[in-house]
Order: C-alpha cells, then sequence, then structure tokens
C-alpha cells in the first residue's frame, strides 16, 4: 500500500512538472528577432507571473489613438535579482521599450530592454534564452 502511494504521487509530480515545462517556450517559437520594435509607452500595469513576467504598456499613435501592447519580460526571480520590485513600474510610469514583435503580428513583443525617462535602462530578458542580444 505504502509503494503503490509513492508511486501514484511520483505520477503526479511527474505530470505537473511536464505540464508546467510544456506551457514555457521558445523565444523563436513566438518571437521574430527580425522584427524589432521599439517604442516610448506608459506602463498600464504589469503582471508578475510565471513562467514570465508582463508589461503592459499604452502606445500614443500618430493619429491620437492608443494602442495597448504586451511585452513580455524574464521570470519575476530574474527580474527581482536585477532590481525591480512590485513598485518599479507603476502605472503612468513613462518608459521607451526595444524588443521583438510576436510572429502572428499581435501587439505583443518580447521585451530586450527598457529605459527611464531618467536614462537608468534595465535588461528585460531572461538568462540562457534564446532571444537576440541575451548576456551570456
Amino acid at each position: 500500500m505504502r509503494v503503490s502511494s509513492i508511486l501514484s504521487t511520483s505520477a503526479v509530480i511527474a505530470l505537473l512538472a511536464a505540464a508546467s515545462a510544456q506551457a514555457h517556450h521558445s523565444f523563436a517559437a513566438e518571437f521574430d528577432a527580425n522584427q524589432p520594435v521599439h517604442f516610448t509607452g506608459v506602463v498600464k500595469r504589469m503582471q508578475w507571473t510565471n513562467p514570465h513576467a508582463w508589461i503592459y504598456v499604452d502606445v500614443a499613435q500618430a493619429d491620437g489613438s492608443v494602442e495597448e501592447w504586451a511585452i513580455e519580460a524574464g521570470t519575476p526571480n530574474v527580474l527581482f535579482r536585477r532590481g525591480f520590485t512590485k513598485d518599479s513600474l507603476a502605472a503612468g510610469t513613462e518608459i521607451v521599450v526595444d524588443g521583438y514583435r510576436a510572429k502572428d503580428g499581435s501587439r505583443r513583443a518580447n521585451g530586450r530592454d527598457l529605459t527611464f525617462a531618467d536614462g537608468r535602462t534595465l535588461f528585460l530578458g531572461s538568462p540562457g534564452n534564446d532571444t537576440p542580444g541575451t548576456p551570456r
């Protein structure tokens, strides 16, 4: 009975780990290194979720309209170690985003760098991934 319980528990853990790994994707699967984006926007909100944090930015267009962009960043743990906190990107903060657009043409991008109005730049990517310009 005890062995059966241990095997059942191990199987559940293995399935959960596999599902989590499958949910994560490589840069090349979703984003296009040949479609760089560079824009100034205002932070709408930031989601500290795994496996990637997301920054939602309102970007004013020449015609006066506003587009919302979703910017994928590294993991919350990696961002925290680089100096980000949950208060680093308060709603209303103006930022410049450099990154790579989603292959599907949506207003999503993988963020590479984020620059604040005072000139500070933060690297948004995950270490060891296949994002162009990732420090190794």
